[in-house]
């Protein structure tokens, strides 16, 4: 995870820092540990404070070409080489071309009566040969009781202890001092963290039986750093810190939409789906369908030429491909083809920060579109509800800042407090899909709540969510007096419905039928007066034109009779 450039820049400017190369400690310590001043590493036994000077020193000499120099009060050489090999330092092969030296002083050697006179001059000399021969620019000193052991006097040691620090000061050799813990202290003697610039502890704690490792800075002179407690773990890789979350939230957001693989899930999301690189919580009681809803998700991915990592705390990996095939999703193509990735564990088997390098180291691996995590709730297991939601946090910060959606899994307490998740965190997730239980006529019926999804415009419908071979479907749930109606009498109402509706359709229709008839039997009545009111018409007008001819012939003889009298005059 990147270090702020602001916090960078300040260190920079007032205190140059050497890059360790582990995963998370630069990011802790702002940059590193303080370029040519000494660094005490506290712990008990088996903390890991070897393995970590080792990487130290094997990153100094592989990514920042600075050969180093190991010095071993209390193991052989052989012995440390062979230890590393199950990680991936290439301790052998840096010793072997030079870029590292080992050397060995075994206190047991020297005869006690040489002790009692005895002083680190003899050390210091040593260690100055071993410089100039291999141009170290980083040394561990691996133990320092080891080799104060012999000391009979507190202020001897004191003295000597001193002179060592402030030799290695004037040399400008950037130095990593181990040391044992102490019983309330942070060492055995309680004086070695008051003469180092910057002092680590490390500690173990077994809880549930399942070992956590920790690494906490105590101080760093000079310069800001990290004040929490980190989880800190050891793998093949060899060390990881693991910072709490981001410091600060810069993560992306995507405007592009995936489906879900349902499509009216789609519709109730505003038509294109889920966000790409968004958080998905899926949570409800046993059997809701949590995990079929999951992995028809991670087959809508696959099925779009994505990849998808699937981590399951609960299931194996033929457990769910057999389970999917019920509902129509064959996963075993994609899996062959290498676009899905199952990750199945136990989450007892380790503590939390190992399951969170492992996803995240496996995320850069195989860099994947999608992650589901099924169930989040199983890591109480080896947690706090506060360890797991600090750990999904850091682990979704992670994701966002990658744009890869990731899909959870949550199992709710109970129907009554479905609503609740078990590890707290819904507040992180961008989209909430509750699954619910109804019961009604003694039956147990699944629905489907979108309590949020941030950035989109969503149905605040409930759904029924039905689980059949060709996947799964959505349909619409009927309401009755205030009462959800699902199963069986959901489709015993949906067929009344259809009863009632294909009646009323048959009413209408004859009632229309009826209205047709008396329509033509009106418009016939009709034509038959307008077509007696035409004769009637043509009958008057044929009366009307022979009466004028009448007329008009009778005129005529009235004239005709005049004009006879008139010329017999």
């Amino acid at each position: 995870m990147p270090i702020s450039h602001c916090a960078q820049t300040s260190n920079q400017n007032s205190l140059t820092k050497v890059p360790t190369g582990i995963t998370g400690l630069d990011e802790v310590t702002y940059g590193g540990l303080p370029r040519g001043r000494n660094t005490l590493i506290a712990g008990s036994a088996g903390s890991g404070k070897t393995i970590l000077s080792l990487a130290f020193l094997a990153n100094g000499a592989r990514l920042y070409k600075e050969p180093g120099f190991f010095v071993t009060f209390d193991e052989s050489q052989e012995s440390l080489i062979s230890n590393s090999r199950s990680m991936s330092f290439g301790l052998e092969e840096l010793v072997d071309n030079g870029r590292i030296k080992i050397d060995e002083i075994l206190l047991e050697d020297i005869p006690t009566v040489e002790l009692a006179g005895y002083d680190l001059e003899g050390l210091a000399a040593r260690l100055e040969h071993a410089i100039d021969s291999v141009g170290a620019k980083r040394i561990v000193l691996d133990s320092l009781e080891a080799l104060v052991s012999r000391f009979k006097d507190d202020n001897t040691i004191r003295c000597e202890v001193a002179r060592l620090f402030r030799w290695l000061h004037r040399k400008e050799i950037t130095t990593i001092i181990t040391a044992e813990q102490g019983t309330g202290n942070i060492t055995r003697r309680n004086m070695e963290e008051y003469l180092a610039d910057c002092v680590i502890s490390l500690s173990q704690n077994i809880r549930e039986k399942i070992l956590t490792r920790q690494l906490r800075i105590v101080k760093y002179r000079g310069s800001e750093h990290g004040t929490n407690e980190y989880p800190f773990f050891i793998n093949g890789n060899g060390p990881h810190v693991l910072p709490i979350t981001s410091l600060f939230l810069s993560h992306p957001a995507p405007e592009e939409q995936i489906s879900s693989g349902i499509r009216k899930l789609d519709e109730m999301l505003g038509g294109q789906g889920l966000y790409r690189g968004s958080a998905v919580l899926i949570t409800g009681t046993s059997g809701t369908g949590k995990t079929s809803m999951a992995s028809t998700m991670a087959h809508a991915t696959c099925s779009r030429n994505g990849r998808c990592l699937y981590c399951s705390f609960e299931e194996s990996e033929a457990q769910v491909v057999r389970n999917m095939k019920s509902l129509g999703l064959d996963l075993t193509p994609y899996i062959k083809s290498g676009l899905l990735h199952f990750h199945g564990i136990r989450p007892t088997l380790a503590g939390l920060e190992l399951h969170l390098a492992d996803i995240i180291e496996m995320v850069n691996e195989y860099a994947p579109d999608m992650v589901v995590l099924d169930p989040v709730s199983n890591l109480t297991l080896v947690g706090s509800e506060f360890e797991v939601r600090i750990m999904l946090m850091r682990l979704l910060d992670f994701l966002k800042s990658k744009m890869i959606t990731v899909v959870s899994t949550d199992l709710s307490p109970t129907e009554e407090n479905s609503e609740a998740t078990r590890v707290g965190i819904s507040s992180l997730m961008d989209t909430w899909f509750l699954l619910r239980n109804v019961e009604l006529n003694g039956e147990r019926n699944r629905c489907l709540f979108i309590i949020k999804s941030r950035g989109q415009k969503h149905s605040n419908q409930v759904r029924e969510f039905i689980l059949t071979s060709h996947g799964i479907e959505l349909v619409e749930i009927y309401a009755s007096e205030g009462q959800v109606i699902t199963g069986t009498a959901r489709l015993a109402k949906e067929a009344r419905d259809k009863s009632q509706a294909e009646a009323r359709e048959a009413e209408v229709a004859n009632i229309k039928n009826k209205l047709e008839s008396e329509r033509l039997l009106l418009q016939y009545r009709l034509n038959t007066i307008q077509a007696k009111i035409q004769a009637t018409e043509s009958e008057m007008e044929r009366f009307q034109l022979s009466v004028e001819a009448e007329n008009e012939a009778r005129s005529l003889s009235d004239r005709e009779q005049r004009l006879a009298r008139t010329g017999r005059d």
